[in-house]
C-alpha cells in the first residue's frame, strides 16, 4: 500500500508510469549533466560565429593565397600591423596593470569619473574616436605641430597607428585586469604587508601573481582588438596601411575574393598569439 502511494505521488498521483516523453527529458538531463537547454543557446550563438567564417574561408580554394601574401604591400600592411599592435599592447600593458590595480584597490574623490573614463572608447564608434584623436594630435594641433617638428608626426605615420590603436584597445586590458585583481582577496596582501612587504612589493608577489589570467586575456583582448583596429586608425594615420586597412583597399579595388589572403594571415596571427599568451600562463602556473 505504501509503495503504491509513493509511486502515484512520484507519477503526479496516478499509477501510470511515466510517459516516453518525460522519460526520455529525464535521460536526456542525466545524460548532459542538467546543461541541454544552455547547451542549446550556447549551438545557436557558435553557430552564428562560426558559420560566416567557413562560408567566407570556403572561397579559399579560388584564391592565390600565396600570390597574395607575396605582394609587397601586403607584406608591409602584416609587418606594419604586428609592430604597432606588439607595441600598443606594451604601452597599454605598462600603463594600464597599474591603473586597472589603483582603480581595484584605492578609493577617491572622482572614482567614479575615472572609471567613466575608461569605457568610453569602448562605447565610442571608432571612427569618432580618430576625429578626437585628431583633435589632439592633429598637425595643426599644439601637440601635432610640436611634434612633427621635431620629426614625429602623429598623424600618418607609425606613431598615429600607435595612437590609434592604443586609444580603442587599452580599455580591454584595463577592465580585464580588474577584473583580476578584485577577485583577488585582500586578506592575502594585507598578510603580506604584516611580514613588512611595501604596497609596491605586495603587489608584485601577491596581486600580479594571482591575477596574471585576468592580465593575459586582456593581454590578448588588447592584441586582437589593436591589430583588428580599422576605424581611429584611418582618421589618425590612414598610411602606412596596416592590416584592415589594406583589407579596404582590396575589397574596394578588387572585390572580396582579394582580401582572403590577408584575412587568412590576420586571422593566423590571432590564433597564435593566443595560444602563445595561453601556454606561458599555463606554464607559469605550474610552478
Amino acid at each position: 500500500m505504501t509503495d503504491g502511494s509513493q509511486t502515484a505521488e512520484t507519477n503526479g498521483g496516478t499509477n501510470r508510469p511515466p510517459n516516453a516523453a518525460t522519460a526520455g527529458g529525464n535521460a536526456l538531463e542525466r545524460l548532459t549533466g542538467g546543461m541541454a537547454i544552455p547547451a542549446l543557446l550556447a549551438a545557436v550563438l557558435l553557430a552564428y560565429f562560426v558559420v560566416p567564417f567557413a562560408l567566407f574561408f570556403g572561397q579559399v580554394g579560388s584564391a592565390d593565397v600565396l600570390d597574395g601574401l607575396g605582394e609587397p604591400a601586403t607584406r608591409d600592411a602584416i609587418g606594419t600591423s604586428l609592430v604597432t599592435a606588439s607595441i600598443s599592447t606594451a604601452i597599454a600593458t605598462v600603463l594600464g596593470v597599474p591603473l586597472a590595480y589603483v582603480l581595484s584597490r584605492a578609493t577617491f574623490r572622482g572614482k567614479r569619473l575615472v572609471e567613466a573614463a575608461v569605457l568610453l572608447p569602448l562605447v565610442l564608434p571608432p571612427i569618432v574616436g580618430g576625429v578626437m584623436l585628431l583633435t589632439v594630435a592633429g598637425r595643426h594641433t599644439p601637440i601635432g605641430a610640436a611634434a612633427a617638428a621635431l620629426g614625429v608626426p602623429l598623424t600618418d605615420s607609425y606613431a598615429g597607428v600607435i595612437l590609434a590603436q592604443t586609444f580603442v584597445a587599452a580599455p580591454f586590458l584595463v577592465v580585464t585586469a580588474r577584473a583580476g585583481f578584485d577577485d583577488v582577496d585582500p586578506r592575502l596582501e594585507e598578510a603580506a604587508r604584516t611580514l613588512g612587504h611595501g604596497r609596491i612589493e605586495t603587489a608584485r608577489r601577491v596581486s600580479l601573481p594571482l591575477a596574471r589570467n585576468a592580465i593575459a586575456a586582456g593581454i590578448v583582448l588588447t592584441f586582437v582588438r589593436a591589430i583588428g583596429e580599422f576605424g581611429a586608425t584611418t582618421m589618425v594615420a590612414y598610411n602606412p596601411r596596416t592590416m584592415p586597412t589594406r583589407i579596404e583597399v582590396l575589397r574596394i579595388s578588387r572585390g572580396l575574393e582579394a582580401i582572403v589572403p590577408i584575412a587568412l594571415a590576420l586571422l593566423a596571427i590571432t590564433v597564435v598569439v593566443v595560444g602563445l599568451v595561453h601556454l606561458l600562463v599555463g606554464r607559469s602556473g605550474r610552478y
